[in-house]
């Protein structure tokens, strides 16, 4: 697959910009600036890659992990996992070049907010001692997708948050089975009030096949974020790159009103193809999807190709640069890992998309 993209506005990546600054810790105070001429000037370099352990210190299987949320100035970061029982995990070791390892492990069950039974956690935001977590769900009432709000000290549920009815399971409508919701970002309305943004990984069933509809979470003023549930509202949707069979994996803020969408598909038996696109925030009003401003392919910049499924801000480098982090899922697979990977923006060799 070719590296391309086409020239672009400067914009400025701050992943710092969460729920509010009176509600999360920014995940980063740095920022990443990306080229004013993207494919006269850079693409994306891998300048670091491990494997993560498959196994706790007592020998638990840990893994299928599906998002990411970093700290602010620390060499920490929280990972979430799919597997049904729900886990977060803490890890050490972000900014290298020793090994990662992991700190701490919390179970995610029942609590004030109910039981969640099984959790397909996919995306992941955290702060002020609260996780919130989209969980992917089933094509059916008994498992239906949520939002959910856990407790991560002790993973106990706080809160359960149904989607609305577009979104929820009907004959020829609602999110396809293993559709999502896919990735969960903070991002403030713009008036400066707290927000969550949902994504979904493919096109709802009764959608056109090439977009992936977006769903913006708000409180009302006066609203309490630790208390009350947020309320959903569409967002439009962003298109999926061309050719079928793609689906969006993560979102992470890419300054004020741009989006930078992590791609992924496979092609059986072992292909996988992994894209960075920049989109521009569609309004609430907008019908078609908005299309991708660049687009990267991460396996030619250097990734192993496997099932990267989490992006995020990353800590700087000696030389000051800013990276992005990325984190794949093994799908408890033996012929895939749970590997970390440091991405930062000067890979020469973009160029113009046609």
């Amino acid at each position: 697959m070719e590296n391309f993209c086409r020239p672009i506005p400067e914009v400025v990546l701050a992943a710092g910009v969460l729920l509010a600054a009176s509600l999360v810790t920014p995940a980063d105070a740095a920022s990443l600036s990306l080229p004013s001429n993207a494919c006269g000037a850079s693409g994306w370099q891998v300048v670091r890659q491990v494997e993560l352990p498959s196994y706790t210190a007592e020998r638990r299987r840990i893994g299928g992990f599906s998002a990411l949320r970093t700290a602010a100035g620390d060499d920490r970061f929280w990972l979430l996992s799919d597997l049904p029982q729900g886990t977060l995990t803490l890890w050490r070791g972000l900014r290298g070049p020793g090994p990662v390892r992991l700190e701490r492990l919390v179970e995610l069950g029942p609590g004030p907010g109910g039981d969640p039974g099984e959790i397909d956690g996919e995306g992941l935001v955290m702060g002020r001692g609260q996780a919130w977590v989209a969980s992917e769900g089933r094509r059916s009432r008994e498992h239906p997708a949520l939002l959910l709000r856990f407790d991560p000290e002790r993973g106990a549920l706080l809160q359960a948050v149904p989607l609305p009815p577009e979104w929820q399971t009907a004959p020829g409508r609602g999110l396809a089975s293993n559709g999502g919701p896919e990735s969960l970002i903070a991002l403030p309305l713009p008036d400066g009030s707290p927000g969550l943004l949902m994504a979904a990984e493919m096109p709802l069933l009764q959608d056109p096949p090439d977009r992936v509809r977006l769903l913006r979470w708000h409180w009302a003023p006066g609203q309490d974020p630790l208390r009350e549930a947020p309320r959903p509202e569409p967002q439009g949707s962003l298109a999926l790159p061309d050719g079928g069979g793609w689906g969006l994996t993560d979102l992470l803020p890419a300054g004020p009103g741009r989006l930078l969408a992590l791609m992924r598909r496979f092609t059986p038996p072992t292909t996988w193809e992994i894209r960075l696109e920049l989109h521009a925030l569609p309004t609430q009003e907008t019908t078609e999807p908005a299309q991708a401003l660049a687009s990267w392919d991460l396996i030619a910049a250097g990734l192993v190709p496997d099932n990267w499924e989490a992006l995020e801000e990353g800590p700087r480098l000696p030389d000051g640069r800013t990276t992005l982090v990325l984190v794949s899922d093994d799908n408890l697979s033996p012929l895939q890992a749970s590997r970390l990977a440091l991405l930062t923006a000067d890979r020469p060799g973009c160029r113009e998309r046609p």
